[in-house]
């Protein structure tokens, strides 16, 4: 009789696991067959709508907006699009053409009426923050998405532009370009980060992927390039640099870089989320310090090292 049972017993659970199984082999078969059905995104079209000139990267699309009309300072530093004042939006093909992923840069004026744009051209807004303090005048970043038809998508995406430069009548980028002062040892930078960066008008950028982490959202892929990074922008000397940037982080990974930050005297100045619907979840952070550049950079460093983007 117990012989029987434990037969019974094996048969149900083999029964289950076999379900269980061909629902998973089922789940995936039906996501590879939509992600075959994704077509390349129509980089012409969004061009022609827009008006605006972006860079591809792997399929993506990405334009960005250079915030020359505002002139920021933080702690005496004067801030310039590479270390942070660059609106941009990512085009990233879907089943239904396009998702879009952005983040908006406001002045404070800007802010009430740009949200109502948004909310018009029935996109969705998932972060509104800062990324400085002590910042004058103050600005505020805003993350936008939405997803449908690319030519939709383009159309919207200039709206929410043409809003921006309707509030601060002229186009954003349309001011020259101005440039900081850099002397730092960017060869002893690069030996502490680990990384290398780029150069632009002064400001030494590193922009550090995850490759670690899977990140989805609405079951698409968010890269990089798609804004799933974390960054580090220097200017300044050796003896006194400022470095402001951007930590991903995973949820067991916030406290751990927060302490190390802090710790190494760099302010730790926002924390929040970008998406709404990513898998797994991500938080970000924002940060801004000032003083020797070697000091920074082991302190950055230390914040690195309790992430994936460690090495």
């Amino acid at each position: 009789m117990k012989r029987t049972i434990h037969l019974v017993v094996i048969l149900f659970w083999f029964c289950n696991f076999c379900d269980a199984q061909h629902h998973d082999d089922k789940e995936k078969g039906m996501q590879k067959m939509e992600m075959d059905t994704i077509k390349p995104l129509d980089i012409a079209i969004i061009e022609k709508v827009t008006g605006l000139k972006g860079k591809e990267n792997n399929g993506q699309y990405k334009i960005t907006v250079a915030q020359n009309d505002l002139n920021v300072t933080v702690d005496g530093f004067k801030i310039i699009p590479p270390m942070g004042l660059g609106a941009w939006i990512a085009f990233t093909p879907s089943r239904e053409g396009a998702m879009i992923m952005g983040d908006i840069i406001l002045t404070e004026t800007d802010l009430g009426p740009f949200e109502q744009e948004v909310i018009r051209q029935g996109l969705t807004i998932s972060a509104i923050h800062n990324h400085f303090i002590r910042n004058h005048p103050n600005v505020m970043y805003m993350h936008i998405g939405g997803m449908g038809k690319t030519d939709a998508m383009a159309q919207k995406v200039k709206a929410v532009f043409d809003k921006v430069k309707e509030l601060r009548g002229k186009s954003p980028s349309s001011a020259p370009a101005d440039s900081v002062v850099n002397t730092i040892d960017i060869k002893n930078l690069d030996a502490i980060i680990g990384y290398k960066g780029e150069m632009s008008k002064g400001v030494y950028k590193y922009t550090i992927g995850r490759p670690d982490v899977d990140l989805k959202d609405h079951g698409l892929t968010v890269t990089n390039f798609g804004g799933f990074n974390t960054w580090a922008a220097w200017q300044g000397t050796e003896d006194k640099a400022a470095v402001a940037g951007d930590f991903t982080m995973l949820e067991n990974e916030v406290e751990p870089v927060i302490k190390a930050l802090i710790e190494n005297g760099i302010e730790v100045v926002a924390l929040h989320n970008h998406m709404i619907h990513e898998q797994p979840r991500i938080f970000f952070l924002h940060y801004w310090g000032v003083g020797p550049a070697g000091k920074l950079a082991k302190g950055l460093k230390e914040a690195l090292n309790q992430t994936g983007s460690g090495k």
